[in-house]
């Protein structure tokens, strides 16, 4: 008989605690790091708009390509990370559950990429603070993919089996350096 400590109380657990040959295991993200990382992608969304929109606003044409790229990145941000914003466009549920499947630090990858070129275009402050939400969550997401840190038992565990490895090792070399 299973204790209580053995049983799920959850309905479906036992598949999600087995997951077939090629499935992907249990997500690592905590439920509010995975909003706290779509927070940060729309309000990196907005200030892209706004600041992108100002840059616009000039005669020199970096600041006005630096602009359309931030505006542009907005609208990725939202559809990404918010397709309830982007209702009239049909294919916008179809992008987000797509970009869901990618692994985090493709996030990470993608969105500060999209954050940094518009700041080798044309460096100003506008693009500097209008991209930083952005980046930051490009941050997260890379965060995100480092997984979860462990216990400090476990640490504590591994700490001594390599100490003892250690001192194994110096022991074989003095008892080498003692037979010559």
């Amino acid at each position: 008989m299973l204790s209580s400590g053995d049983r799920s109380t959850e309905p479906g657990a036992e598949e999600a605690a087995a997951p077939g040959p090629g499935a992907p295991g249990p997500d690592p993200m905590t439920w509010w790091y995975r909003w706290l990382c779509r927070f940060a992608g729309v309000i990196g969304g907005v200030s892209c708009a706004i600041a992108g929109v100002w840059n616009c606003v000039t005669i020199d044409p970096l600041n006005i390509a630096a602009g359309v790229w931030m505006v542009l990145n907005a609208f990725v941000l939202f559809l990404c990370e918010a397709p309830f914003c982007c209702q009239f466009i049909e294919f916008a549920n179809a992008v987000s559950a797509r970009v869901d499947k990618l692994r985090y630090w493709q996030k990470a990858v993608f969105y500060c990429g999209m954050a940094i070129f518009p700041v080798f275009l044309r460096f100003s402050i506008t693009t500097l603070f209008g991209n930083a939400i952005a980046f930051a969550s490009g941050v997260l997401y890379g965060l995100a993919s480092l997984g979860k840190k462990g216990d400090a038992v476990s640490y504590a565990r591994l700490q001594d089996r390599k100490t003892a490895d250690e001192e194994k090792q110096s022991g074989t070399i003095h008892s080498e350096t003692a037979e010559q």
